[in-house]
This record gives C-alpha cells, sequence and structure tokens, in this order.
C-alpha cells in the first residue's frame, strides 16, 4: 500500500494569523522582482487587515530595503486601487483599510530624497502620474459615493494618511489637481457622528495649508464662499466636541474644579485646614515632575483640527458667525464656542510646556483676533444675547475670581488674556504670545470705548495684570531686549495702558472702576519710572510719559495729604475716591491720538509660524491615524 500524499503538519507553538504570513510574503527581501500571483491577492483582500501586525513588519524594513522591494509595494497600491474600485464588499473596506496604514508606514521613513524616492515605492518614476491620478479619483469618487459612510469614512482616512505623510514632498499636489473640496463636503452632510467628521475636517486644513504661501491653493479659495450653513454646522460641532476631548485630557491631569464655599474650604482659607472635617474624596494629584509631563504631552493630536478652524475662520464670515452663535445639540452641554473657549483656557496656562503647545496657543490667538477685528462679530460677542458659562483653567496661581453666571463671550475672552499673560513668565519670554495677548486686549477695549458697551467684568484684574507685566519687563530687560519684537511689545503695552487711562470712562462701569485704574497707576509710580528708563522711552513715548505724569500728579496730592509719605494701605476706600476726584479738577491727561491703532490679521505676517503649524498638525495627523 502507497503511503498517502496528506502528511499532518506539527501544531505550530504560537498560532499566526495567515494575514501576517501573507505581510510577510509581501515584504520579503528576497524575490523583489518577482510578479505576485492573482491567488495571493485574492486572499490577500479576503482576510481583515491585523493593523498592528502590518505595522510592526513595515517597521522592521529600513528605507533602503523599502526602496530594493519598491515592485511589491508598487503591485499593493495598484491591486488595492482595483479592490477599491471595484467596491465589492469587504475587499474595498479591506483594501482601503490596509492603504492607510501602509501609507503611514511606508511614507514617513527618513528617505534620503524624500520626493523622488516615496513616487518610487508606491508607484515608479515612470508611472508615477498615472497611478496616482488615478489613485486619488478612486478615493474622490469613494468619499462622494462610497456605498456606506464607514467604506468612505475609510477613503478619508487613505486621504489623511497620504496627505500628512507626504507633507513635505509633492504627494499633496496631487490633490490640488483633483479638487477634493466638493466631495468632502458632500461626506460631512451625510455624517451622523463628530467621529467621523473629525478625519474629513483635519484633512480640509491640511490640504487648505499645502504650499499656500507659494501658489494659489485651490481648497484655500474653497473657504472664502462656502456658504452651506448646515455642514459649517456640523463641522463646528465637530470642532467644540474635539475641544471638550481636549480639556478634559488636561483635567484628568489635576482636577481643578473649584470647591463650594464650605466651612472646611474657610478653614483651610485662614490656615487652620487640620480642623476641617474630612470631605469626599478627589481624583488624587500627581506628583509635581509627573504631572509636569503629563502636562507636556498634551494637547492630543486631535488639536491638529484646530488649523482647519483656523482657515475656516479666516476666510469664511459665516463659518465665524456660526462659531460664535450655534448652540449645543444637547441642552445643558456647553455651546461648541463655550468649549473652544474652556480649552483655550487650559491651553493658554500650560502654553509655556512644550514648543508644541506654544504653536497650536498661537493658532488660538490668531483665531480670537480675528474674530474680535470684526465689528459685526464683537458686537455680538459683547451682546447679552450669546451669554455663555464657561469653565476656565484653575490648575495654577494667580486665581481669577470665580465666576458661575453666564457671561458675554468678550469678558470670557479678557480673562483669557489674563490667564495667558500671567501663566507664561519666563526670562526668555515667548514674547510673540504676549503680543498677540495684548493685542486681542487692545481691539476689545478700543470696540468697547468707540460703542460706550459696558460689560460686567473685574477690571481690577486687568490693571493689575498689566502693571505686574510691567514690573516682570523691568525686571528682566536685558533678556527681553534681546528679541527682536521686544519693542512691539513694549510699545502695545503702553499704548494699552495709556488708552484704558484717557478712554476708560467710556467703557468702564462707574466711577469706582475708573478711580480703581489711576490708584493703580499711583502704586506703580516707582515701577513705571524704572521701566521707562530701562527701554529708553523718555523721549519717544507720549504714551509713557502720560501714564507717569498721571502717577505723578496723585503722588503730589497724596503726599500733601499725609506729611510727605505715600500711605495709600491707610487711605480708607472714601479717602482714595475723594484724593481721586480731587485730582480730576487739575489733571491734564495729553492723550496722544490712535492709541487703539491696530493692523487688521495678515496671514502673511505670520508666514514662519503657520507653516511650523502646518508641520505639528501634519505629524499629529498621523499619531492620529496610528491611534486609529
Amino acid at each position: 500500500m502507497e503511503p498517502s500524499p496528506l502528511t499532518q503538519d506539527s501544531r505550530p507553538d504560537v498560532f499566526q494569523p495567515k494575514i501576517i504570513r501573507l505581510y510577510e510574503q509581501l515584504f520579503k527581501a528576497d524575490d523583489e522582482d518577482m510578479e505576485l500571483s492573482e491567488g495571493f491577492w485574492q486572499e490577500f483582500f479576503l482576510h481583515r487587515p491585523d493593523s498592528v501586525g502590518l505595522k510592526r513588519i513595515l517597521g522592521s524594513i529600513s528605507p533602503d530595503e523599502m526602496l530594493h522591494q519598491q515592485a511589491h509595494s508598487q503591485q499593493l497600491l495598484r491591486r488595492a486601487i482595483i479592490r477599491v474600485k471595484q467596491a465589492r464588499s469587504p475587499a474595498d473596506e479591506i483594501a482601503l483599510e490596509t492603504l492607510t496604514v501602509f501609507l503611514d508606514a511606508a511614507l514617513t521613513k527618513k528617505y534620503t530624497n524624500p520626493s523622488s524616492d516615496i513616487i518610487s515605492v508606491l508607484a515608479g518614476l515612470h508611472d508615477a502620474d498615472a497611478v496616482m491620478t488615478d489613485f486619488i479619483a478612486t478615493l474622490d469618487t469613494v468619499i462622494r459615493n462610497g456605498q456606506t459612510i464607514p467604506l468612505r469614512l475609510g477613503a478619508v482616512r487613505a486621504t489623511l494618511s497620504i496627505t500628512a505623510a507626504g507633507f513635505q514632498t509633492a504627494l499633496p499636489s496631487y490633490f490640488t489637481h483633483r479638487d477634493l473640496f466638493p466631495s468632502l463636503m458632500k461626506y460631512v452632510q451625510d455624517c451622523e457622528t463628530s467621529a467621523e467628521v473629525l478625519p474629513a475636517f483635519y484633512v480640509l486644513g491640511l490640504l487648505a495649508n499645502y504650499n499656500k504661501f507659494e501658489f494659489q491653493n485651490p481648497y484655500r479659495l474653497r473657504l472664502d464662499d462656502f456658504v452651506n450653513d448646515a455642514i459649517i454646522q456640523k463641522m463646528i460641532t465637530c470642532f467644540g466636541g474635539t475641544c471638550l476631548k481636549l480639556r478634559d485630557e488636561y483635567i484628568a491631569v489635576q482636577d481643578d474644579m473649584p470647591e463650594g464655599w464650605t466651612l472646611g474650604s474657610t478653614l483651610s482659607y485662614i490656615g487652620l485646614g487640620a480642623l476641617a472635617p474630612s470631605s469626599r474624596p478627589s481624583t488624587p494629584v500627581p506628583p509635581p515632575e509627573e504631572a509636569k509631563s503629563l502636562f507636556a504631552a498634551l494637547p492630543g493630536p486631535e488639536i491638529g483640527v484646530l488649523l482647519s478652524t483656523y482657515d475656516f475662520a479666516n476666510a469664511n464670515k459665516v463659518f465665524c458667525f456660526n462659531l460664535v452663535k450655534l448652540q449645543s445639540e444637547t441642552s445643558g452641554d456647553p455651546s461648541p464656542f463655550s468649549a473652544y473657549l474652556s480649552f483655550a483656557s487650559y491651553l493658554f496656562q500650560h502654553a509655556h510646556r512644550s514648543a508644541r503647545a506654544a504653536l497650536y496657543t498661537y493658532l488660538s490667538l490668531f483665531i480670537l483676533q480675528i474674530l474680535v477685528e470684526d465689528q459685526l462679530l464683537l458686537k455680538q460677542l459683547c451682546s447679552d444675547e450669546t451669554k455663555l458659562s464657561v469653565r476656565l483653567c484653575r490648575q495654577r496661581q494667580p486665581y481669577l475670581p470665580i465666576v458661575k453666571s453666564e457671561r458675554v463671550p468678550a469678558a470670557v475672552i479678557l480673562d483669557l488674556m489674563v490667564d495667558g499673560i500671567n501663566h507664561n513668565l519666563r526670562r526668555r519670554l515667548d514674547v510673540d504670545f504676549y503680543v498677540l495677548c495684548l493685542g486681542v486686549l487692545l481691539r476689545i477695549l478700543s470696540h468697547l470705548s468707540r460703542a460706550k458697551a459696558r460689560i460686567s467684568y473685574h477690571w481690577s484684574e486687568l490693571w493689575r495684570t498689566l502693571l505686574a507685566f510691567v514690573r516682570f519687563l523691568t525686571t528682566y530687560e536685558n533678556d527681553i531686549k534681546s528679541n527682536y519684537r521686544s519693542t512691539e511689545l513694549i510699545n502695545t503695552l503702553v499704548n494699552l495702558l495709556a488708552f484704558a487711562l484717557s478712554s476708560g470712562e467710556n467703557f468702564l462701569p462707574d466711577p469706582a472702576s475708573y478711580d480703581d485704574l489711576f490708584y493703580k497707576l499711583v502704586e506703580s509710580g516707582d515701577t513705571l519710572i524704572k521701566f521707562r528708563d530701562a527701554f529708553s522711552l523718555s523721549s519717544e513715548s507720549g504714551s509713557m510719559q502720560t501714564l507717569i505724569n498721571v502717577s505723578s500728579h496723585y503722588h503730589s496730592l497724596l503726599e500733601g495729604n499725609e506729611k510727605g509719605k505715600v500711605r495709600s494701605k491707610n487711605l480708607s476706600p472714601r479717602e482714595v475716591s475723594n484724593v481721586i476726584k480731587q485730582g480730576y479738577e487739575t489733571l491734564s491727561i495729553d492723550a496722544s491720538e490712535g492709541l487703539d491703532r491696530w493692523e487688521k490679521f495678515r496671514e502673511a505676517d505670520f508666514k514662519t509660524i503657520l507653516k511650523k503649524i502646518a508641520r505639528a498638525a501634519m505629524d499629529d495627523a498621523k499619531t492620529l491615524n496610528e491611534e486609529n
């Protein structure tokens, strides 16, 4: 009897999915020129992808090896395109998911000649235009007309992968040759959840920023005249939800919900916390070094969608008005704008933690500056009709007063600027950040003065912060002067204070608030003189001299009343008020014209920063794809 040709393989010690063996066969170093069989590809697109396994295999291949095996990677792209175009489930979804992982891993390797090497890996230099054009056209069709949202989402993610991973090469230019904007908008319109909208909104930001300072980017032009409210509102709702998620990641590190005014908190406040009754357990605060590390890793990669929001806000007033006025879909939840302001407050307090956080802080400030420069929008931001409640960051002292009631958005934005100024003071000062913060303050105060609008706000906190900033700059004058924008910073700060002094009666709510500004200037008299001398402002700044003249005027009055000594702490509020009022009668404020003058936001002025932000968003897009 002849032995049976069938033999039993020994059972492997560790089970390996069949798709992993197919990956290994596809990216095997040997036989790189061999055409894989039709049967191989039939089986390949039959098995569900193993993203972790594919990433591991691709991660072990060096850039040179990737180029050496380009025949097989080119076959993968061509075969995947065929499966997607055939629109047969599940092969089309498998092809898109596989491509997403492959593109992320293969395109981010450090090739010697990135553009040409990546083209070789994907399509070959001779066939690049035909293959890539076909690929983009296929993605476009699926994004617009795919049979299911999961399938279309797969095409969006593949688009995000190739856009992000190839941002420093010529690859995204294929997306500018074929306009995906209508398809992306159609996709957003059909989405049911914010999670589905996010990748498409993210893609839009990357595409709109690709080489936009070198040529007329078609996606940027598309943003100008897009007026579909329903689609815009879906993107804004997605943005608001993303902001809440990003904010909650900060809160997860340190829960900063202010306590109610209880017996325990009262005893603690006066130094008798040991006598306080035990309270409910709270989230443990990590050790300082651990907290520092955790905060430095934030915000999460979803933050890249801030770039898309900025581009829309900078180009489209319909988007801006929707951003400010859109309410939440669920009653009781914060509106998208409230969510954004809340997240921004956490971002601003921790802007100094990393260069990446600082870049996104600039972007957030650009958005706020764009909003407050539009007089119709700013009128809305100061209107009771748009009042909202915003949870502001309280993770580091000094704290601003807690306001539990709803406020106009402009008041919240003032708080963001105050917190940003207070919590990012460093000898190596981020001057760009401070110029932007002061610019937003100047635009809001200028509008309030012209409109004679009086909003409820703790104005004393603003004056205290600005004058404390003056003291800080005086202390570290040599470090500040080394920055090329230091003169702009100093002039903006001085003009802002002088403008408040000369025009405060137009927007401050009552005489006492105006008196408080004068009194704080008097208290800072010596500092103002040192500040003037440190930055050589005596001959070139009429605003600076105005501040010193006012301070000197009241010093002389107080000295007369107090026998040569300024003993402000011993004066009662009524006495202070009387001295201030007496001083008004003999005070002459020589307010220069144009103290509230500001230049409209011009994107080109921030070209270098915006290019860095686009690269940061590109890296975050790759991280986001890896997490998904």
